[in-house]
Parts: C-alpha cells; sequence; structure tokens
C-alpha cells in the first residue's frame, strides 16, 4: 500500500493499544484474535511503509509488541488504550488517509469478529472507532 505521508513507530503502537482495546473490550483477549492480529499485521500493514525500529525490525511489528505486552501483562485498560489511539489520531491527523482508515476498520473488525462473531461490547467500539476515522 503506497502512502503519502511517513509513518511513525509511535503510529504503529497506537494501533496496538486499539486492536488490544477492541480484542479485550469483551473483558477477555482470546488466542483467535491474537492470530487474527498477527495475520493482519504480516498480510497487510508490513506494506503500509518502510518505516524500521532501531534493530532494523520493520515498525509494523510494534502493533504485536505493545498489543503482546498489554495482554502479557493482563492490562484491561480497554477504555484508556482506546482514547489514547484517539488522542493520536487527532494529533498526527495528517497519517490517517483514507486508504489507511480503511486498512484499521478491516482489522479492527475482523479481530472483533475472530472469536463467536462480534458481540456487543466489540460493535460498540468498532462504531465509536468509525465515528473518530470519519472525521477530519
Amino acid at each position: 500500500m503506497a502512502t503519502k505521508k511517513k509513518m511513525t513507530l509511535r503510529f504503529y503502537q497506537n494501533l496496538g493499544k486499539l486492536f488490544y482495546a477492541i480484542a479485550a473490550s469483551d473483558g477477555s483477549v482470546r488466542s483467535t484474535e491474537i492470530d487474527k492480529l498477527k495475520a493482519f499485521v504480516n498480510k497487510e500493514w508490513l506494506d503500509v511503509d518502510e518505516v524500521n525500529d532501531a534493530f532494523g525490525t520493520d515498525g509494523a511489528y510494534q502493533i504485536e509488541v505493545v498489543f503482546d505486552w498489554l495482554y502479557e501483562n493482563e492490562e484491561l485498560y480497554v477504555n484508556s488504550c482506546f482514547n489514547d489511539f484517539i488522542s493520536y489520531k487527532k494529533e498526527q491527523s495528517h497519517l490517517f488517509t483514507d486508504e489507511v482508515k480503511k486498512l484499521i476498520l478491516k482489522t479492527a473488525s475482523s479481530i472483533a469478529y475472530a472469536f463467536s462473531g462480534i458481540n456487543k461490547s466489540e460493535l460498540i467500539m468498532i462504531a465509536k472507532l468509525d465515528l473518530e476515522l470519519r472525521k477530519a
């Protein structure tokens, strides 16, 4: 995917928070949700930009790093993670092209549907995300 703006590691870290918030919105994160996230990172997010971390690893893997850290530390601060992403989006709105917004929604929806379909808490969070991404 070609983007006009250069992403940052912080961009990918905030995506990790967002996708964790989606997965944990019902009070637990399931292995199928983790697997779906990792598949999306490898299939879709690695092609977004050429940003690398200090070790030369593609910056998109920061999505998984942050998600895994939150999961392993049992940090179920769903609203805090979601709000951190929204704040970042407002600060760096120029990074959120239409293509990136579509990919964010596609990834979030796939994570939510990964385990027995989407539930009410996930549906509400995705609806809030959709509304935020529609804002300039």
